[in-house]
């Protein structure tokens, strides 16, 4: 790998996160932005009553500090760091977040934390918020194919380690950084990212979002204040690329995305588990729906998937709800029974020792194929009587009718923020959302995210 300060990665990606603005894109972008918006309050709001986060609360709220930014989904405030640490916790303790292959993990939930915290404590407007977001969910992207595949592919966490410059390029440009403290965000957020994907099935996972945002805001934060790095962190021998990844793809992290934009590729998760288990899912659904197949009629089940999934999502028999995110064979014998996993409840510990839904699940099997592509699944159902029906799902396309794309996350958002904050507080959200673009201060929206 030739890394070296001749492919000046660093300072041209600090430039393009200056200049990028959601006034100047398509529609599109900015339609998107706000929906990846919407959909991170939603999971953030619902995740907060998640029992792993309680250990993380107490310790925050232990350690006092001043009352900066809000806690979505609780009557809590905390300074910024500690809001956006966690803030990003709850957004990603469901699994229920966004996705682009272009990091191999989930963009939103580094940024959103740190950019809201910041920018409620700043005051700032929905317009600059949005400009701060896709500036960082731009870079963030960039930089994930900077250092791809085999970044992802030896054990790191995207999430985490990318998403900390996400954070530091978001909460840069809230803070009306110049160019060089851009630079050095972004080298104070690489010499703090880590992450690893052994943790996945654990609360360290969740946790990742967390730490990546509190990292990425932390960074913006000195830089801002004069602290310095080296500016050009990326690319340096011994440097992030370097230290992290086999690859080094400078041409491939600066040539710009199909449309002119990463956050046109998102995707957004309707099922509250591990985004590669979502085609093994749609596929099964579908064979049910189509063929009226019951658990009972079924003698065997064969999901073929990429081989890459066989270290994300292939926990083979779960005991915990958080380990039946994870695996194939549990989601596939969901599905097939019929049980609705949209509903972050049923991933819990007693749907996942469920005696019937066991032994569906032991009539699972998992096998690789490298012509399967990422986020798609094949799926083959035998039946006693001696039946063989076949469905594929691809995963990997975002929606193009953002109305109804919208329409789905709004369903989403009332299902998880609903219950928390009642429907005539869901209702002022979903609005202020809707006109992010004219909205005169965050705070508004943060204090509409308080719970009870």
């Amino acid at each position: 790998m030739n890394v070296s300060v001749r492919a000046p990665v660093t300072a041209e990606l600090a430039t393009r996160a200056q200049r990028l603005r959601s006034a100047d894109a398509p529609p599109a972008v900015a339609e998107i932005v706000r929906q990846c918006v919407l959909d991170y309050l939603g999971v953030t709001i619902a995740g907060q009553a998640d029992p792993a986060l309680a250990p993380l609360r107490e310790e925050l709220v232990e350690e006092g500090s001043a009352p900066q930014a809000q806690v979505y989904g609780r009557a809590l405030r905390l300074s910024k760091a500690g809001a956006a640490l966690l803030n990003g916790t709850a957004s990603h303790v469901l699994d229920y977040d966004d996705v682009n292959f272009a990091i191999m993990g989930h963009p939103t939930v580094p940024i959103l934390p740190a950019a809201l915290a910041l920018g409620e404590a700043m005051d700032a407007s929905g317009a600059a918020l949005m400009d701060a977001f896709l500036a960082g969910y731009e870079i963030e992207n960039a930089i994930g194919l900077l250092v791809a595949p085999g970044h992802y592919g030896i054990g790191f966490h995207a999430t985490a380690t990318l998403g900390s410059f996400g954070a530091a390029v978001a909460c840069a440009r809230l803070l009306g950084a110049s160019d060089l403290q851009m630079r050095h965000a972004l080298g104070i957020a690489a010499t703090q990212a880590a992450g690893l994907k052994s943790m996945f099935g654990t609360a360290c996972k969740p946790l990742h979002a967390g730490l990546a945002a509190r990292s990425g805001l932390l960074a913006a934060s000195l830089a801002y204040r004069g602290f310095d790095s080296r500016p050009d962190a990326l690319e340096c021998a011994q440097g992030f690329a370097a230290t992290h990844s086999a690859n080094f793809e400078p041409a491939k992290a600066l040539a710009p995305p199909a449309g002119g934009f990463h956050v046109l590729h998102n995707l957004f998760k309707y099922h509250a588990s591990c985004y590669e288990t979502h085609a093994t899912i749609e596929a099964a659904r579908r064979l049910r729906e189509t063929h009226a197949l019951t658990a009972e009629a079924i003698a065997r089940v064969e999901v073929t998937v990429n081989p890459y999934c066989d270290r994300i999502c292939n926990i083979a028999s779960p005991t915990t709800g958080l380990e039946a995110k994870f695996s194939l064979r549990q989601t596939a014998s969901f599905a097939l029974a019929g049980i609705e996993t949209a509903d972050p409840a049923i991933f819990d510990d007693a749907h996942a020792q469920d005696s019937t839904l066991v032994a569906l699940r032991e009539r699972v099997s998992v096998g690789f194929a490298d012509e399967v592509g990422q986020g798609c699944a094949r799926v083959a159902v035998h039946t006693h009587d001696g039946r063989t029906v076949h469905a594929e799902h691809d995963a990997a396309k975002p929606m193009q009718d953002l109305a109804a794309q919208r329409a789905r996350l709004v369903a989403k958002f009332e299902r998880l923020a609903g219950p928390v904050l009642g429907a005539a507080r869901c209702g002022e959200i979903l609005a202020m959302v809707d006109e992010l673009h004219a909205l005169r201060s965050l705070r508004s929206l943060a204090e509409a995210c308080a719970g009870a």
